[in-house]
């Protein structure tokens, strides 16, 4: 699974809204400014996440930017979501969508628990957790482990050792 580019400025510019945010809304070039985010890009990704629900908008010199409900009903799934799609892809299908048959037939169980998985994490972290600086048990346990921290490396084949 790879996180884009925009799925990455999208939750970076929510988390910024709830910690920014008391009853006015914030300004795109604020967000932009502080989260240093090309501004034009983030206008279309927080248009993406108006039409997602995720947040509202206000038009006029005291307009800006708001999140549409509650940080603590904000998933990072729910950003993710309204800016890429579904979280988990396979050739750009969902992976219940997918037929595989023979010596594949194991493929489609793994990448649904693989979706599964992903999911689990990423519905179980809110706004309102990242806003605080905290995220729940199973997030920080994984985080923990060394292993998460290191890259494996991937041989060529023919490469000896060579790293990919």
């Amino acid at each position: 699974m790879r996180i884009s580019a925009r799925a990455d400025y999208a939750v970076r510019a929510v988390l910024e809204l709830a910690v920014q945010q008391d009853d006015r809304p914030v300004k795109a070039e604020d967000v932009a400014t502080v989260q240093d985010i090309p501004h034009k890009f983030l206008e279309g990704i927080l248009g993406d996440l108006r039409r997602g629900g995720i947040v509202e908008s206000r038009r006029g010199g005291g307009g800006g930017y708001r999140l549409a409900r509650e940080a603590s009903a904000i998933t990072v799934a729910d950003v993710i979501r309204a800016v890429d799609g579904p979280i988990v892809s396979v050739r750009g299908e969902r992976p219940t969508g997918l037929v595989y048959t023979g010596t594949a037939g194991p493929l489609l169980p793994l990448w649904v628990a693989l979706r599964a998985n992903v999911r689990r994490i990423l519905e179980g972290v809110t706004l309102a957790d990242l806003a605080a600086g905290t995220l729940p048990d199973p997030v920080r346990e994984l985080a923990a482990e060394p292993a998460a921290w290191e890259n494996p490396r991937a041989v060529r084949p023919g490469d000896g050792n060579r790293p990919v």
